[in-house]
């Protein structure tokens, strides 16, 4: 069997380079990937993942061969902070859980909840003064939260925002890449009360939901109260198991949602001719009522900014596996419990699967001008096979309510000023998008306090 290639002298050293220019793992990775190819190993003290970039590999990692790969490391800080949540959960513990939440998270019960996309955007963006410059990352994250909290959850966020705002902040930062990679028992001080915080208002919010439940005998159809009324061999489940896919929710998901929407508004404010044809698409198809699922779906041209978006800055851009047991790939050996990466992003912009792939080309996902379809496991934003993202359906329809809403609404210009991608828990554009937001329509902003829920 082949041995993976590695680097050192001269390449090593443009690969480090790279990294520091553009303040990027990823650069670093693309230079490995561009002196190395399509497979090759890292080799730092305590850290030597192996590494396969394409669409062969993604899917026999993701498909194929996924019995032989497992998602849970008792020593990342991810599992130490979501505990038993479904992102960190593998086998017969994922399926059942997942079997549990995904009907409310399927595309007929998302469509229902279009409303609150439409009305969550409008109580953020309807602070915002004319004329006034709002940094983008940090408006849609909140905008993702209240989203997340009032659809998903079934509660009302606005109060608690800038209480919990630092606690969700620390608690995505916890398990972004860092030293822990190398280190995986380094101290990490400063987050314990942070996260404390957070655990007691989801502990709080189980707790009503359960005594609402007790003395009405109903629940909704929202994730919590399926979580509380969910029962199996006459058990139901505890708090404990409930507090971690709730905490799993929050932190993958508003995360991911929040990298797309600020993407896809940078990339719109940076080529301005996709900015106005949205602009036009958005207010020949929407009006200041909530959309329906039929309406969104002639936002054509939205729908191609996202999916080029997504394909540019796919929010989780690498991939991560342990081997279960001693297994191979591509010819590869792979000793069991050696961490495997798959670089989503470096698929997403392969020379060999896409033309001109740093350009920003919506076009290329327009199916009525001819566009081809990639290959499979080309293009995989949400990862793949039977642990794909289960919030997929949901993200993209938030997505385009979202932005359709802002797109209807506002004039946005992008301000000059450095953007790079950041590889925290999920691939952010840093420092910020920085946007001139002008209302273009004439009735006076609407409030919408009648549309909150609360558990």
């Amino acid at each position: 069997m082949p041995s993976f290639p590695t680097l050192s002298g001269l390449p090593g050293l443009a690969a480090l380079r790279a990294m520091v220019r553009e303040r990027s793992i990823l650069a670093g990775l693309a230079a490995m990937h561009k002196y190395l190819g399509d497979a090759f190993q890292i080799t730092l003290p305590g850290f030597k993942p192996v590494v396969f970039v394409g669409p062969e590999s993604n899917r026999h990692i993701l498909v194929n061969g996924r019995e032989d790969f497992r998602w849970r490391t008792e020593s990342d800080p991810v599992v130490k902070l979501l505990r038993h949540g479904l992102l960190v959960e593998d086998g017969e513990d994922h399926a059942c859980m997942r079997a549990v939440m995904e009907p409310t998270l399927q595309r007929s019960a998302v469509n229902g909840h279009i409303d609150a996309f439409w009305a969550c955007t409008a109580s953020i963006s309807d602070g915002w003064a004319d004329g006034e410059t709002v940094d983008m990352l940090v408006e849609m994250r909140k905008v993702a939260l209240l989203i997340l909290t009032e659809t998903v959850f079934a509660v009302d966020f606005r109060p608690e925002m800038e209480r919990l705002w630092r606690p969700v902040i620390r608690s995505v930062e916890y398990i972004a890449p860092g030293p822990w990679l190398l280190w995986p028992d380094i101290p990490r001080p400063g987050y314990k009360k942070d996260l404390a915080v957070l655990d007691e208002y989801l502990y709080r919010i189980i707790r009503e939901r359960r005594a609402a439940y007790a003395q009405t005998g109903k629940l909704g159809d929202d994730l919590l109260s399926v979580l509380v009324g969910h029962q199996e061999n006459g058990e139901g489940l505890d708090d404990d198991l409930i507090r971690d896919q709730l905490l799993t929710m929050i932190v993958a998901g508003h995360d991911t949602s929040t990298a797309l929407l600020a993407w896809a508004l940078y990339m719109l404010g940076s080529h301005p001719e996709a900015l106005a044809a949205a602009q036009t698409e958005a207010r020949a198809v929407l009006s200041d009522e909530a959309p329906t699922p039929e309406q969104l779906k002639e936002l054509t041209f939205l729908d191609t900014v996202l999916k080029e978006t997504l394909r540019l800055y796919p929010p989780l851009p690498v991939g991560n596996r342990r081997a279960a047991q001693e297994t191979e790939v591509r010819g590869y050996p792979i000793p069991q419990d050696n961490r495997v990466m798959f670089p989503i992003y470096l698929t997403h912009r392969d020379p060999d699967l896409w033309d001109d792939p740093e350009s920003f080309c919506p076009a290329r996902f327009d199916r009525s001008q001819g566009a081809s379809t990639p290959p499979a496991f080309a293009y995989i934003p949400f990862g793949g096979g039977p642990r794909n993202c289960i919030g997929a359906t949901f993200a993209q329809v938030e997505a385009k309510a979202v932005l359709g809403r802002i797109l209807h609404d506002y004039d946005l210009q992008l301000l000059p000023g450095a953007v790079h991608s950041h590889m925290g828990t999920t691939l952010e554009p840093r420092p910020g998008v920085k946007m001139r937001v002008r209302r273009t329509t004439k009735n006076e902003p609407q409030r919408h306090e009648d549309t909150k829920k609360s558990s």
